[in-house]
């Protein structure tokens, strides 16, 4: 019952609080410790090999810190209760990013409606890995898009069921691992071998909460009234259609809602990426309104998904 009223309590105070950027985050502390230790292994020449090896060292010190840390911060709370819930609750609302990622977005769209593209570049470069650059209003309409899709799974169903499986602390390395890949979880020279492990890892554990992100976005969008038959269908179709044998999930099932064609070439570090396209190319092009529905779709996905964990959780454990 405890894991149930921290989840709760921490899903309620994401949606109130969102992430403050002067509040202390366990993701910002693991941000710097993967930074850090970065910073040594390329501070030295190494093999591809090495490289991978050394990649893997550093998944695992951070993951071991992390579990270490956040274990010993419950373990000296559990005295109390009170204080068991109250940091409990806390530690698993760092693990959550829904009103953070809506707020992100916001401003883009706030950027765009001011026809100020400079601005909303910059605003989209904060929470893309992408180069922003040269994009089109267009263009950051729809990358601004398959990020809130992405991330509905990455930073909303995935860390909801590790909390209710596994209470703060596995919710808590889930984001530790989470935060590698998007850190050094890259293809291209630079990361390819150091970030391999981070990669791989990343995408099993994303495995399960990606696919129940399909199923629980398609209901949202037959609760809020969209084309969840084609958000259905070209989800069935198109979920393969990424370089992560995850991300596609969610965002197949927004092109198909909002009767857009996601995807294609995207620019990484100066490099061309040749991403499949995902979704029907019926020629509609992408606005602020459909940033708007998407950001709809995370919420009531979210809302969805805590219930029905909650009821899982409570029927089974």
């Amino acid at each position: 019952m405890k894991v149930v009223i921290m989840t709760v309590v921490g899903f309620v105070l994401d949606l109130i609080l969102g992430d403050p950027y002067s509040w202390p985050h366990p993701v910002k502390f693991m941000g710097k410790l993967i930074d850090k230790i970065d910073k040594k292994i390329e501070s030295h020449e190494h093999s591809a090999k090495s490289q991978i090896h050394l990649g893997f060292l550093m998944w695992l010190i951070v993951i071991v810190v992390t579990a270490i840390i956040s274990s010993l911060i419950m373990y000296l709370a559990h005295f109390y209760d009170w204080l068991y819930l109250l940091v409990g609750s806390y530690l698993a609302y760092t693990t959550l990013s829904i009103k953070g990622l809506a707020f992100e977005a916001r401003k883009i769209i706030k950027s765009l409606q001011k026809d100020d593209i400079k601005t909303a570049r910059y605003q989209l470069s904060m929470i893309v890995g992408r180069t922003t650059d040269d994009l089109s209003e267009e263009e950051i309409s729809k990358a601004t898009i398959e990020t809130i899709a992405e991330n509905t799974s990455d930073g909303v169903i995935a860390p909801l069921f590790y909390l209710v499986i596994g209470g703060p602390i596995l919710a808590l390395i889930y984001k530790a691992i989470n935060t590698l890949d998007s850190m050094v979880g890259y293809k291209n020279d630079r990361f390819k071998n150091i970030g391999e492990a981070s990669a791989r890892i990343d995408d099993i554990a994303n495995f399960i909460p990606a696919r129940l992100t399909w199923l629980l976005m398609t209901l949202a969008t037959f609760l809020m009234h969209l084309n969840f038959k084609e958000a259905w269908q070209v989800g069935r179709r198109d979920h393969n259609k990424h370089r992560s044998p995850n991300s596609a999930y969610p965002e197949s099932v927004v092109a198909g809602a909002l009767d857009l064609q996601l995807g294609g070439p995207h620019v990484y570090f100066g490099d061309v990426v040749d991403k499949p396209y995902i979704g029907n190319d019926s020629g509609k092009t992408a606005t602020v309104k459909d940033i708007q529905k998407t950001i709809q779709i995370l919420y009531v996905t979210a809302i969805i998904t805590l219930l029905l964990f909650i009821a899982i959780r409570l029927i089974f454990v």
